[in-house]
């Protein structure tokens, strides 16, 4: 293991002993206390989701946080939920996952130069986490991106995730505001020399995929762009 794995792997271990904000924790406990019906068996996870993925990744997915009965119930991202499901199958179709299909840390899936991400790590109550909750998670992201050596393209999904990237390089000094990036779909930016693209997407919401904001060829055509662009 080189020097930076190491310290994604510590950095994981803090991310799931974080607690930061009290709200979530007592969300999250309660949460894991009451469960859904349909799966009233389950042990859900319950504490903050950690990152998934290959640790020499040169994609970065940034997600926004844990859905209360997906992540937060599996303890990894985009697993366990329809939005989860739509984005495994897309990264399977784009040579990223091993497998199209996400359902547990058990489950044998491995992403190859990708990783998953998110703004907040803790499920958040009606999928909003508060502007303090995402300020307290954002050292654990900028930690990872300091530590992903390999990183050449950033995937933003949905306008917090990218808000939340953008205000790390404008207090970095990397960017004098936010105002020229525009969030919308399958848009690239090249932000500086030194950073990461960085190419933004509709988030694969319930939302947004049963409204027909987002589809599945939309998503397949972020994410075969992202692995072009990482060359």
């Amino acid at each position: 293991m080189n020097s930076s794995s190491e310290q994604l792997a510590v950095l994981q271990e803090e991310v799931i002993a974080c607690r930061r904000c009290p709200r979530l924790v007592a969300y999250l406990a309660e949460i894991g206390r009451v469960k859904r019906r349909a799966y009233r068996d389950w042990d859900y996870w319950a504490k903050p989701v950690p990152s998934f993925g290959d640790p020499n990744a040169r994609v970065l997915i940034i997600g926004l946080a844990p859905g209360a009965h997906g992540s937060n119930r599996t303890g990894r991202p985009f697993t366990g939920d329809a939005s989860g499901a739509i984005l495994y199958r897309v990264l399977y179709r784009a040579g990223f996952a091993s497998q199209p299909e996400s359902t547990s840390r058990e489950d044998g899936l491995r992403l190859t130069d990708l990783r998953i991400t998110a703004a907040a790590r803790c499920a958040p109550p009606g999928n909003k986490p508060t502007t303090e909750e995402l300020r307290n998670c954002r050292p654990f992201l900028e930690r990872e991106l300091d530590l992903l050596t390999r990183l050449k393209v950033v995937v933003a999904l949905g306008k917090i995730a990218f808000d939340v990237y953008l205000s790390i390089l404008r207090d970095r000094g990397v960017i004098k505001s936010r105002a020229p990036f525009v969030f919308g779909h399958d848009v690239v930016y090249r932000v500086a020399e030194e950073v990461p693209l960085l190419l933004s997407s509709y988030h694969p919401s319930q939302q947004n995929t049963s409204t027909g904001k987002l589809n599945e060829k939309m998503l397949l055509d972020v994410f075969r762009r992202a692995k072009k662009l990482a060359g």
